[in-house]
């Protein structure tokens, strides 16, 4: 089982999140690459929350392959290129993410390979098998 962590002395996450999170001994790690939101026909949507579902339903994809789901995953690291993008890949994260929550860093980026790229998400699962 995951433990997690939230001290006192540390400010509340300000999401839907945990401060630190642990795995047990001998637990398998699966580190993906970040995803982007784009569909295997190359398409693009033009919102960030339309990107972002794309970006987890890769991940989604790559956990299936490994043997595991969102509830193996302790930590998402995110990035959008606009700030008021947080709340729409927000929203997006947390209908994909699953309890106990992993530990989620979210910055703002000058941008990606192309353009039209407004989020790229990664993620890192653990599990015993």
């Amino acid at each position: 089982m995951k433990s997690v962590f939230n001290p006192p002395s540390v400010r509340k996450p300000f999401g839907h999140y945990n401060h630190g999170v642990m795995v047990p001994p001998g637990a398998s790690l699966l580190v993906t690459s970040g995803q982007l939101g784009i569909r295997p026909d190359d398409s693009i949507p033009a919102d960030v929350s339309g990107q972002a579902e794309l970006c987890f339903e890769a991940i989604k994809a790559i956990l299936d392959e490994a043997g595991m789901s969102f509830a193996d995953v302790i930590r998402i690291s995110a990035f959008v290129t606009k700030r008021e993008d947080f709340g729409p890949y927000m929203a997006v994260r947390d209908r994909y993410t699953m309890d106990p929550k992993p530990v989620s860093t979210l910055i703002v980026v000058g941008g990606f390979t192309r353009p039209e790229f407004l989020v790229e998400v990664e993620v890192t699962a653990a599990k015993v098998f």
